[in-house]
């Protein structure tokens, strides 16, 4: 039956063309860039292809997306034709096909044929018109259902010449068909699929039938099940424009006889199969509707608001950029057009859709046109949408602009007053809650002062103090004037004139959008060869300049052509393609070349990626633009150089002690006339972001030429082929488009050997400290945007919640990442200057610096004289070679980028601006040079502002050396001081001869950080008085397993709190080495017994084996995952049986888990409840995880299941309006789950951070932070110390379980009037939610002031 829908479905939409019979062979298609003919074979997940390539016309032409849609179709009025399917005629001697007229069958002529399993073909025209007639009954049809094979029904005698009346046949009759025909019901859409790529070019039209395909796709698995419970939804599903169209034909051909064809065992397998797949599908359903009824929110309202949610954000942006390159009728006409759907559909909540209206009245106003602003103001008025004091100051500027003298002004401006005091507005009111650019703020105060002239503006002075618990000290010392004065963390390094002319340089490399960096790979002096492919990549780059601006114009025209009349009103990409100067959009496209010809030749990011980047790199330099063109960044500059004055020198004669950030909200204040600083951000939809990126990306693969013979420097023919391909990859069960760059195009880049490389302005530090966080929108680079917080595009919900939470709350965090961020930074010259000789040596795997991929060996050749086998060998390890090579240049690019860095800044102060992730937990913006990376990174760097060491600075040096070596964990302080003066010797001479010497320090576990450590030691020494040595050397205080640290203290656990030395000892407990023990222990106990695995590892069960599973196991690593970690650890372990590796691995997880759970009781206890509490409420609620941290910060888990309803298709033409958002969308429930406890337990040690970030700071000592790692200056280890072990007591004092618990049931209990109390599933799963919300876990006896007692909490 299946059959017949489809092809009913085919023929109504694509009638004139004949489709070709179905084909289970390769489709062949033909590449567009290099017309490379390849076959892709019919896959079940087609449907699932993305970033399918666009066939161009030609070379110079337009982008053929833009080409077709451009195409002005005339609708042609069709002809009603009968529709056809084809069938198979079988008779004794011969079989061949033939055709029949599709006929519909109704439900209840449907009943007919059910009760007469035994009509055959010839009867079926006539079953219309007859109620109940003899039919010809095959012989023993009924007697014989249950044998073996089953009757197929298939004319004998049917004429090629003649055509019959077909009609639909019971679901077992076309299966059977199906079966015969060897058609695979899974695979008819995309068979379908390919006809229609062949025979119709409109997109358009082949959504339509795909849609009706899937329709009865699932209407033939419901009729695999109960078909008379089924079938009111399968006349649902029927198309109603078949009664209309199809005309209903009597004919008079007689009675045919019938065959039986048998069919073999394995088409009755497959029909019961998808009978059982028809019958999953509806438990499937039912689960669905039960959870949805569960849920807060149902899964029509979640869709319904999402559309609202993302037609707003993207009307927003399209109306700004409208608006900023000038095309107001344009916006004006596109808003209206939405506007009128709302009639029919609301689009958007009415307080938003005054916020669109808001940028519309302020750019007609701008150009003093009152005729247009008074003409939205009457549509607002008309369909009675809220005026905000937005709207009004719009209103004056409007009136503003217009000469002062003008009589029609003045009697709109007082008819504007009047209605603004009936909805009781003032003119403050007008001042502190509207939002202005450029000379706005001035216009407004100056039409106001037409109606009051003594009206002086006055902004509200904010609270700058914090509202958090733990933080009032810091309020009260402030209050009572005993805090302490804030210290510069650079004072003494730079005057204020040096800082002033670093800033300027700042604000040029933020304009620039580029950082070129000078590269320290070691090369000889260019030779003619390098000098001449030098020459000719200069050429070719000012030609693909020119080829990319005249491209860029001519896809340009092509869009105006279409968005340039009144007709067309939907969202488009052209405004976006002109925010900036055309010289713009060349020179990002000339370094995305760049980034192209130079990247991995193994692995590239999917199109799909590189569009969004490409896109977000124009969205970065149309949001400086913005900044620049309304005053925003000249004001920035004016109060940043006050900022920094003061940076340098605080006043230390004010009682009050004011931080960065407090000191720039008092500038703000100070200096409120101009433009406002706290502006929203300039957010582009990911889909626009995509349409920019492959806009400029068309012009990249079907522009940009290279010449293959440009190499030959005897050549004097040019032969231009495409400088960039496309190809195929499968991940997983998707397969994603790549680009590539030419081989020759590649090989000039390389053999060029260019000088510099170039870095986006993002991702290197700062010349000068970074702007303090004031709020979600305010901080980080002066001028280019950084996100406070680290979301996948479409994590909104936490971003939505953060907009909603007074900035007050977000203070601490704010704060703390102010405080990280203002610390300076040096190179550690002499540490550097070591690593490069390294790596340009060639690398060394024993000190971890990478080698270059020309060191991977290359493959042993193939030869004829091999087997299979050693063929089959052979190829197994060409590819181990080859991924061992892509690991290899990309750990050597990395390598590369950070000590190019380095060396840039060698000499030179900077500052790395930091931001955090949803949990809270902090890092630095720029992700190469930072002291967050591997153990060369953190060696590379030290604190700019150095300190005498003092009476303990140098002891505390010897100290945090053993600690690096990793040799002296389980020992003493005192134990480990004694080493060291032992080792002084060894010391001296790797600090002397580090490459050339004994070369100690090479084997410690932190190589690069020991020999930094060794260096500052012998400088230390040397100095004669190492007292009052200055060291700009960090010293580190790391925590002893702190996951489990908090684990312990949340359930007051005695014995996991002694085993993570909370509590106070001689000597420092080792957690990993009790945990060994423990499952050493149970070992022997199987061995004895008689285990072989037991016994095969004896001798085996070290520290080193099982550390990976106890530190991963309290961030939620599974059985699966903690398997692997001690597999990849046996297989390292010499002497080891291979054979054993996974059953050795498979026994440790389970003891090393029995042996956790042994030792931290309330651990467990408490892992469980949180996993239980994640899982009910996304499974139940059908809602995200959300909490709040200690210090206030809203976090909502990012992990949902997209909505596939709205991934609705978009073109260059046209911008999809919907999109996915996880605040719309059902959680996805396994992750929900397995990622709460260490989610919670990362936001709490976030916390702790936080608070010792923020009392180091105020006591005037240099702090920084890698998680739970803490930094400090030798002279103030004691000083931390206490700070960190003071505030992890304040913050597990408070009730944070409870204060947990309590957020959860208010956010997600049900209320006594949601149940239904009739004992259903739902009523009784609400109830259990309920009940476990409230259901702490119990807690233990542990006295949480031990800590502060403890030497090796943190050591």
């Amino acid at each position: 039956m299946l059959r017949l829908l489809i092809l009913k479905r085919l023929y109504q939409f694509n009638s004139k063309v004949v489709t070709p019979p179905y084909s289970i062979e390769p489709t062949k298609q033909t590449c567009s860039v290099c017309s490379h003919n390849f076959s892709l074979t019919p896959r079940n997940d087609t449907h699932c292809v993305q970033n399918k390539v666009s066939v161009r016309f030609q070379s110079t032409s337009v982008h053929t997306a833009i080409q077709n849609s451009a195409k002005i179709k005339k609708k042609k009025a069709r002809r009603l034709k009968k529709k056809y399917a084809e069938l198979v005629e079988v008779t004794d001697t011969s079989s061949n096909q033939t055709k029949a007229s599709v006929s519909k069958l109704k439900p209840k002529h449907l009943s007919l044929l059910i009760k007469q399993p035994d009509i055959n073909l010839g009867q079926l025209y006539n079953l219309k018109n007859m109620k109940v007639q003899p039919v010809v009954s095959l012989k023993n049809s009924a007697s014989h259902q249950k044998q073996e094979s089953m009757p197929v029904v298939v004319s004998e005698s049917i004429s090629d010449e003649k055509t019959y009346s077909l009609t639909e046949l019971n679901c077992g009759s076309y299966g059977e068909i199906s079966e015969m025909e060897n058609l695979d019901v899974s695979n008819c859409k995309d068979e379908l699929l390919y006809s229609f790529d062949r025979s119709m070019d409109d997109v358009e039209l082949k959504s339509k039938p795909m849609d009706d395909l899937d329709a009865a796709v699932l209407e033939h698995n419901y009729l695999l099940g109960d078909l008379a419970y089924h079938s009111q939804e399968m006349e649902e599903l029927d198309d109603p424009v078949d009664e209309t169209v199809l005309a209903e034909v009597q004919y008079d051909e007689p009675a045919v006889e019938t065959m039986v064809v048998p069919v073999p065992e394995e088409a009755q397998s497959k029909t019961s199969m998808k009978k059982f797949k028809g019958s999953a599908a509806n438990k499937t359903h039912s689960k669905h509707s039960i959870r949805d009824q569960m849920a807060k929110m149902k899964q029509s309202d979640l869709e319904k608001a999402a559309k609202e949610e993302c037609l707003f954000r993207n009307l927003y942006a399209y109306l700004e950029a409208c608006v900023s390159c000038g095309l107001l009728n344009r916006a004006l006409f596109s808003l209206l057009f939405y506007h009128s759907r709302s009639k029919h559909s609301k689009y958007t909540s009415p307080a938003n859709e005054t916020k669109l209206f808001n940028i519309l009245l302020h750019g007609f106003a701008r150009k003093g046109n009152l005729n247009k602003v008074r003409e939205i103001h009457q549509i607002l008025q008309k369909d009675k949408i809220p005026l905000s004091a937005q709207s009004y100051a719009a209103f004056f500027e409007c009136v503003g602009r217009l000469p002062a003298d003008n009589a029609s002004s003045y009697q709109v401006l007082s008819e504007f007053v009047k209605e603004m005091t009936h909805k009781g507005l003032t003119f403050k009111d007008i001042i502190q809650k509207s939002v202005f650019v450029s000379d706005q703020r001035e216009v407004v105060v100056d039409v106001i002062r037409r109606i009051e002239p003594n009206f002086e503006p006055y902004n509200i002075s904010p609270d700058i103090c914090y509202s958090c618990n733990l933080l009032h000290e810091l309020n009260n010392q402030n209050e009572n004037g005993k805090g302490k004065a804030y210290k510069s963390p650079a004072e003494g390094l730079l005057t204020a004139s040096e800082l002033r002319q670093l800033v300027k340089e700042q604000l040029q490399i933020e304009l620039n959008s580029y950082v070129q960096v000078k590269t320290i790979e070691k090369r000889s002096e260019p030779v003619d060869t390098i000098l001449y492919y030098r020459k000719k990549l200069q050429e070719a780059q000012e030609n693909w300049r020119k080829t990319i601006s005249d491209a860029y114009h001519r896809d340009l025209r092509a869009l105006r052509v279409q968005h340039h009349y009144r007709a067309f009103r939907h969202i488009n990409l052209y405004p976006y393609l002109k925010v900036l100067d055309p010289e713009d959009y060349i020179e990002i496209i000339l370094q995305e070349i760049r980034k192209l010809a130079e990247g991995s030749e193994t692995f590239s990011p999917t199109t799909g990626q590189l569009y969004r980047e490409l896109g977000s790199q124009v969205r970065a330099r149309y949001e400086v633009k913005f900044k620049s063109n309304s005053g925003i960044s000249k004001k920035v500059q004016h109060l940043y150089e006050e900022y920094c004055d003061w940076y340098l020198a605080p006043d230390s004669s004010s009682k009050q002690s004011m931080n960065t950030r407090q000191k720039w909200q008092h500038l703000e204040h100070e200096n409120s006339k101009g433009p406002s600083l706290n502006m929203e951000e300039k957010s582009w939809p990911a889909a626009v972001l995509s349409g920019v990126g492959k806009f400029m990306y068309s012009i990249i693969m079907q522009d940009i030429k290279i010449d293959v013979n440009i190499a030959k420097s005897n050549s004097k023919t040019e032969h231009l082929v495409p400088a960039f391909y496309a190809l195929f990859r499968n991940q997983g069960r998707l397969l994603k488009e790549e680009v590539k760059p030419h081989p020759v195009l590649a090989r000039l880049f390389r053999c060029a050997a260019q000088e510099y490389l170039v870095f986006e302005v993002a991702t290197v530090p700062m010349l000068c400290p970074p702007l303090p966080w004031s709020s979600i929108t305010s901080g980080g680079y002066l001028t280019v945007k950084a996100d406070l917080i680290r979301l996948p595009q479409q994590a909104a919900q936490q971003w939505h919640i953060l907009k909603k939470t007074p900035v007050q709350q977000l203070y601490p965090s704010l704060d703390s990442l102010n405080q990280l961020g203002s610390v300076p930074w040096m190179v550690n010259e002499s540490v550097l200057d070591v690593v490069i000789e390294v790596f340009n040596s060639g690398g060394s795997q024993r000190l971890d610096i990478p080698e270059p991929p020309s060191s991977c060996p290359v493959p042993s050749p193939l030869t004829p004289e091999m087997t299979k086998v050693e063929r089959y060998q052979a190829y197994r390890q060409r590819m181990a070679l080859r991924r061992r090579k892509a690991e290899m240049y990309s750990l050597w690019c990395d390598a590369l980028y950070r000590l190019s860095l380095a060396n840039h800044f060698r000499k030179r102060i900077f500052w790395l601006p930091h931001n955090m992730d949803f949990r809270g937990r902090v890092y630095p913006c720029p992700p190469h040079l930072n002291h967050l990376g591997s153990d060369m990174a953190r060696s590379l760097l030290c604190f700019a502002k150095g300190e005498p060491l003092g009476p303990k600075g140098l002891n505390w040096l010897k100290i945090h050396l053993v600690n690096l070596t990793g040799l002296k964990k389980r020992d003493t302080v005192d134990e480990r001081l004694r080493f060291a003066e032992e080792m002084l010797p060894e010391i001296m001479d790797s600090a002397e001869k580090p490459l050339t010497g004994c070369m100690w320090w090479a084997e410690s576990e932190e190589p690069w950080q020991t020999l930094a450590c060794c260096k500052e030691i012998a400088r230390a020494m040397k100095s004669g008085d190492p007292e009052n040595y200055v060291s700009h050397f960090p010293v580190h205080q790391d925590g002893s397993c702190n996951g489990l640290q908090h684990y312990a203290a949340l359930g007051r656990d005695s014995a996991g709190a002694e085993s993570v030395n909370l509590i106070p000892a001689v000597s420092p407990q080792d957690v990993y080495s009790c945990v060994a023990a423990l499952v050493e222990k149970e070992r022997m106990k199987d061995a004895e017994r008689g285990l072989k695995i037991a016994q095969v590892l004896e001798g085996f069960v070290h520290r080193k084996v099982i550390k990976q599973t106890v530190m991963t196991t309290v961030y939620g690593v599974t059985r699966f995952g903690a398997r692997h970690q001690i597999a990849r650890q046996l297989k390292d372990i010499e002497g080891f049986p291979k054979d054993f590796v996974w059953q050795g691995s498979t026994y440790l997880v389970g003891k090393t888990f029995e042996s956790l759970q042994e030792m931290f009781t309330s651990t467990k206890e408490i892992q469980d409840w949180f996993t239980e509490c994640a899982r009910l409420i996304s499974h139940v609620c059908g809602q995200n995880v959300e909490w709040v941290t200690p210090l206030g910060l809203p976090v909502v888990q990012p992990y949902s299941r997209p909505n596939k309803k709205l991934e609705v298709h978009s073109s260059a033409k046209r911008i999809k309006e919907h999109y996915a958002l996880d605040m719309f969308e059902r959680p996805n429930v396994m992750k929900q789950r397995n990622a709460f406890p260490p989610n919670f337990i990362h936001s709490l040690d976030s916390s702790h951070m936080m608070l010792t970030s923020l009392f180091c700071e105020r006591e005037g000592i240099t702090f920084i932070s890698v998680h739970d790692c803490f930094w400090t200056h030798p002279c103030t280890v004691d000083i931390m110390n206490k700070v960190c072990r003071d505030q992890f007591v304040a913050l597990h004092s408070q009730p944070i379980l409870e204060d947990l618990s309590k957020f959860l049931v208010k956010k997600y209990s049900y209320a006594e009037s949601e149940f239904t109390n009739d004992g259903s599933v739902n009523d009784m799963t609400k109830r259990k939610l309920n009940k476990i919300l409230w259901k702490l876990p119990s807690k233990g006896d542990f006295n949480l002031n031990s800590v502060l007692k403890s030497v090796y909490f943190f050591s």
